[in-house]
């Protein structure tokens, strides 16, 4: 069963590597992309996805940091003990041999 499911992901990614891989070889030609000021980059087509794709991650990932941080922060302060006597149990059940 293992070896079935191996199978079908490597004939899955084949696929896809293979139909992105006609899509580059099909799109050659220049594309011409316009910036501000009169600034122009002709490249080709597929590098100009490709670019647009890498910085469509980039942004994602910026934009989602602020929120990693906010559920650390929350999951850091609820795996900390806030009453006085859960933290005087933390403490002393952390280190059982402490004044003996």
């Amino acid at each position: 069963m293992k070896n079935l499911m191996w199978l079908l992901q490597f004939l899955l990614k084949a696929a896809i590597f293979f139909t992105l891989f006609a899509f580059a070889l099909n799109n050659q030609h220049d594309a011409v992309v316009h910036f501000f000021f009169g600034t122009t980059w002709s490249a080709p087509l597929v590098l100009v996805l490709l670019c647009v794709f890498v910085m469509g991650l980039a942004v994602g990932a910026i934009g989602m940091v602020p929120r990693w941080w906010k559920h650390r922060r929350l999951a850091q302060l609820a795996s900390t003990p806030t009453t006085p006597e859960a933290k005087a149990s933390a403490s002393t059940s952390a280190d059982p041999t402490h004044g003996t």
